[in-house]
């Protein structure tokens, strides 16, 4: 039997004196959640059967049984006996070293402000014990515990995260997905006994206050009832006040409707965006899930990182860092050592990306390797933040973005003195850096100055 809210969702009942209409003009009219703007870095996590074989990327299985692709073939031939199924992979996710409290530590050393974890990849084995996934899940088969609610439970004793959900619209090798892809999407069995009933357990049982959903493409958005659900949520849900969504509810919706936008995998424009967006990306360059074959320089060294996470914020968009997992519970030590190091930066820098918004410029006009943002809505004076990726030459730095007066004040974040400036007849200035030795430096990766009395800050 569905629920009131499944009916809601299936279009079986009208969203009668409701706000949110399910029409993408009336889900598209509803306001971000401030805490999301203001939260600027998020943790994405892919975790799954595909942590067992780790082996290329998350989706082996797809790869290798679909596409059959010469290297996963060639792995299985090698390392598996004969006829050896994908199924039977789901036994050795054990997850025996899966601690959540010693991740959320490890999230909320970083600087994180939300988490979000994949319920549920292509593969279609669900995180959590699903009523729609029997012997498919995590309690039935493998680690047999609720690893998404230990995660959930474990973040929110956080006092700065909030917990969410990866949700994967469709599934490669179910039954009736094919079934309704041979039949032109003219029929909705997948998304009737399947799609909408988890959506609709995830939200009631674990209140998510992100669903980054995916797995689209293939299918429109009439398929997939997402104007339905999307309306319920807004509406009606437990979460209806806090919850973000994304874009990724049907072919041709991406970075055109829904929440914020994602457009596609590692979406980071480098410009000003007329709507709110995330640059989802990865630490491993080649893979969303844990791969045993990657080598050091697979991974992002922290000067990337950070040069990503400056681009991102100075154009409007969150960053939404994804570790792997691997098949056993640990996250990595390079992932921890990264995140941490992060968290060390963000310690020092985090009042020029925090609640931050874009600045009239987000380049300077002069010198390259430069972003710029301003303080939020809770600055207590107008500053104007400037990312400098590298350290000047003779310790100084040429602008030609900002304006200053003899009142102006320059600043950086993480050391105490005042700098000097020098104003030129065009108008730009010199920064004279403080002669600083490694050990008081006040971080290893970009630095930050803080401008006050800036004549355009507007």
């Amino acid at each position: 039997m569905f629920s009131l809210a499944s009916l809601l969702v299936l279009g079986f009942v009208a969203l009668t004196n409701s706000q949110y209409q399910p029409t993408w003009k009336s889900i598209d009219s509803r306001p971000l959640p401030s805490w999301y703007d203001d939260s600027k870095v998020g943790i994405f996590i892919h975790w799954g059967v595909f942590s067992v074989p780790s082996f290329g990327s998350e989706w082996f299985w797809e790869q290798w049984q679909q596409r059959k692709l010469k290297p996963f073939v060639d792995f299985m031939d090698r390392n598996y006996k004969p006829n050896f199924t994908y199924a039977a992979f789901a036994p050795s996710f054990t997850c025996e070293f899966y601690d959540p409290e010693q991740w959320a530590d490890i999230f909320n050393a970083s600087g994180a402000r939300y988490v979000v974890l994949t319920s549920k990849h292509h593969e279609g084995y669900t995180l959590w014990p699903s009523k729609v996934s029997w012997n498919w899940n995590a309690v039935d088969v493998g680690p047999k515990r609720d690893l998404l609610g230990d995660l959930a439970n474990a973040i929110r004793k956080k006092t700065n995260i909030r917990f969410g959900v990866y949700h994967s619209l469709f599934e490669w090798f179910h039954p009736l997905y094919l079934y309704d892809k041979s039949n032109d999407w003219k029929s909705q069995l997948f998304v009737k006994a399947k799609t909408m009933p988890e959506l609709i357990e995830l939200v009631n049982i674990y209140k998510p206050e992100v669903i980054w959903s995916d797995g689209d493409w293939e299918a429109p958005d009439t398929y997939w009832n997402s104007r339905g659900f999307l309306a319920w949520l807004y509406n009606k849900s437990p979460v209806k006040n806090t919850v973000v969504v994304n874009d990724r509810w049907g072919s041709g919706i991406a970075c055109h409707h829904g929440g914020f936008f994602t457009c596609q995998d590692k979406y980071n424009p480098g410009k000003l965006q007329n709507r709110k967006w995330e640059d989802a990306m990865t630490l491993d360059k080649s893979s969303w899930g844990y791969r045993r074959t990657a080598n050091l320089e697979d991974y992002l060294s922290m000067e990337e990182l950070v040069s990503t996470l400056a681009e991102t914020v100075s154009c409007g968009g969150n960053i939404l860092i994804n570790v792997g997992p691997t098949h056993d519970g640990r996250i990595i030590p390079i992932f921890e050592e990264r995140l941490r190091n992060l968290g060390k930066w963000l310690s020092v820098n985090g009042e020029a990306v925090y609640e931050s918004r874009p600045w009239t410029y987000q380049n300077d006009t002069v010198t390259p390797n430069i972003w710029y943002t301003k303080g939020g809505k809770n600055a207590v004076v107008p500053s104007v933040y400037v990312f400098v990726l590298n350290w000047p030459k003779n310790n100084q730095l040429y602008l030609g973005a900002p304006v200053l007066n003899s009142n102006s004040k320059i600043s950086m974040l993480g050391v105490k003195d005042i700098l000097d400036f020098k104003k030129d007849a065009t108008g730009g200035i010199m920064i004279y850096f403080p002669q600083l030795t490694p050990d008081v430096l006040p971080c290893q990766w970009a630095w930050v100055l803080k401008m006050q009395g800036v004549v355009n800050y507007q």
